[in-house]
């Protein structure tokens, strides 16, 4: 390497420097002491093809600098600048020399940083080898080359600082269709798009639980793994795999204790707590059992040696605790449980094929409480657009079934504060409480609290909503009209151009087709109103919205169309289905009034 001092005109950005782009790098904060005091230290800089003519491989922002500081004096191409030459064909050191000088200088983002790094891997540079280079972790340079593996729209958003890291390092344990089905949802103004801790969530349909929580041997296990490109973070693919398998290990654990001594072990419900304020330690000795707490998450946690509180007040008086209070050792084996269980499982069930009744009960409180087996989750109508959310929220429909949802709260003993029925608990008996109280209702109001919990369970533009307005029978108008969070979402003039031809008629369609889309909104807000001196246009609703709904031109694109569609095939493929009633015999199916 030798230093000297080259012409502005003999030098140009080097495709091996980090800041090479079409764009000129922001220079801006180094702008005035150029001005003030030129180019202090050198750039770095190799020979290109041409003869005496330089690349810049390191300096590309002070040389950019340079260049406007001479065109502001008007003295084109400018001085000469001072240069380090490096030798030729050095590309792998022209790269390195480029990152260091940057990172010592304006921090590159991360993205950035993995296309370089990317260029040193294939220029045959180990993850080692860049740590040692630039002293960065071996752990912090897979992390940023883990960065490959999303799709590049998502790096771009992460170098625009549009996602955090947080939902960059959630997104690496998604798959490419799940990468791209996440993107279609952050590109859609009218749904909800999770971040952060929400997006692992999506990932895993609620249940995300990693691999340190595991009792047993997961390699022996064969259960599926995920984990995050980073490197960091391993979850079960099979939430419900993981809990057999966790609960085998519990009830194993349980066994042992039992066989080492300990008077009992209390398996602690999932979810519930163990609360230390409420025992106390106690040796093996004295009767102290053993609590086996298990979270949510799948972490489990083992107290061992406690004593309830009123126990331990009798142990300070040196009594022995009494047999009646001391947990006696089951009288059956784990194995033998598990036979009785069953064997009342199948009786059960058997039984319940003659009474729908109580089957009906049973099935609404499982979707109100949920079980092991029931997740049922409301539909969270989530939108980013907050004129759409207010829409929805003041609209009539909303009012009425919010009316009725509280009326349905109050009937089964929960909070009429409570945002939804699904999911809540109003009765300290969970599951059982709520189905005791169900029994005690007639079956006319047990069907209004499965019309609400339904309601807040339907997924919204899905199939099956346009199946049930079609067979009810919906008239949107009667509970819809056009507001300003419905025009905002207009935006194409051909389609505005067809709805003006609906209120107005084809006349004014015509004439106004080659007007902005505000003046066709104006003409459509001014039939629906009667204003300006236009007629009045009375229960108008878009194609769209009604049921069946329909599209306006040839382009497709429209969610509710598909949907009729597939409604329309599965009419075709399935015969109607008869009711059968609490007596046990078939009847004809009743349709009620909308």
């Amino acid at each position: 390497m030798k230093l000297d001092f080259i012409a502005p005109d003999k030098l140009a950005i080097s495709k091996a420097n980090m800041r090479y782009a079409k764009k000129p790098p922001d220079v801006s904060d180094i702008l005035p002491t150029i001005r003030a005091r030129g180019i202090l230290v050198p750039l770095i800089v190799r020979p290109n093809c041409s003869p005496g003519s330089y690349e810049i491989v390191a300096g590309a922002r002070r040389f950019t600098a340079a260049r406007q500081v001479a065109e502001e004096r008007g003295d084109l191409p400018g001085e000469p600048l001072p240069c380090a030459i490096l030798g030729e064909g050095d590309d792998v050191a022209a790269i390195e020399a480029s990152l260091i000088e940057n990172i010592a200088r304006l921090a590159p983002d991360e993205v950035t940083r993995w296309e370089t790094f990317a260029r040193l891997v294939r220029e045959g540079r180990d993850v080692t080898d860049i740590s040692a280079t630039f002293g960065i972790p071996e752990a912090g340079v897979k992390r940023i080359l883990a960065l490959g593996n999303l799709l590049p729209r998502i790096r771009t958003l992460y170098r625009k600082e549009e996602i955090n890291a947080a939902t960059v390092r959630h997104l690496t344990l998604a798959s490419k269709a799940q990468q791209k089905s996440w993107l279609a949802l952050h590109d859609d103004p009218n749904s909800y798009c999770p971040t952060g801790h929400q997006l692992k969530e999506w990932l895993f349909g609620g249940a995300s639980i990693n691999v340190d929580h595991a009792l047993f041997d997961i390699e022996a296990s064969g259960l599926a793994i995920i984990a995050d490109l980073f490197g960091d973070e391993r979850y079960f693919a099979d939430a419900d795999m993981f809990w057999r398998a966790q609960e085998q290990a519990i009830l194993e654990r349980k066994q042992a204790y039992l066989a080492d001594g300990w008077s009992d072990v209390v398996i602690v419900p999932r979810g519930d707590y163990f609360h230390r304020y409420d025992f106390a330690q106690a040796p093996k000795r004295k009767g102290g059992r053993i609590y086996i707490e298990v979270r949510s998450n799948g972490d489990v946690a083992f107290h061992e040696g406690y004593v309830t509180t009123k126990e331990a007040r009798r142990l300070e008086r040196g009594e022995a605790i009494d047999k009646e209070t001391k947990p006696a050792r089951a009288e059956i084996s784990s194995t033998c449980q598990t036979y009785i269980d069953l064997h009342r499982h199948a009786a059960v069930r058997a039984a319940l094929i003659g009474h729908p009744k109580v089957a009906l009960r049973l099935m609404v409180a499982h979707a109100i409480v949920g079980s092991y087996l029931w997740r049922v989750r409301a539909e969270p109508q989530s939108c980013r657009n907050d004129a759409v959310r207010e829409s929805v929220e003041s609209g009539a429909a909303e009012a009425l079934f919010d009316e009725r949802r509280r009326a349905v709260l109050a009937l089964i003993g929960f909070d009429a504060e409570e945002p939804t029925v699904t999911g809540g608990s109003g009765d300290p008996h969970g599951l059982v409480g709520l189905f005791l109280r169900l029994l005690e209702l007639p079956d006319r109001a047990v069907m209004d609290v499965m019309t609400i919990v339904i309601g807040e369970t339907l997924e919204s533009g899905s199939a099956v909503v346009e199946a049930v307005g079609q067979e009810i029978g919906i008239d949107m108008a009667a509970v819809w009209q056009a507001d300003d969070a419905f025009f905002e979402c207009l935006r194409d003039r051909d389609i505005l151009t067809r709805l003006v031809a609906e209120v107005a008629g084809e006349i004014v369609a015509k004439a106004n087709a080659k007007e902005p889309g505000k003046v066709l909104k104006r003409i459509i807000r001014d039939h629906l109103n009667g204003t300006s001196g236009r007629e009045k246009c009375e229960n108008w609703v878009p194609k769209w919205m009604a049921f069946p709904p329909a599209a306006y031109s040839e382009r497709g694109g429209v969610g509710t169309v598909k949907a009729a569609a597939l409604v329309a095939a599965a009419r075709a493929d399935h015969a109607p289905v008869r009711d059968v009633a609490d007596t046990g015999g078939p009847q004809q199916p009743q349709r009620e009034a909308a």
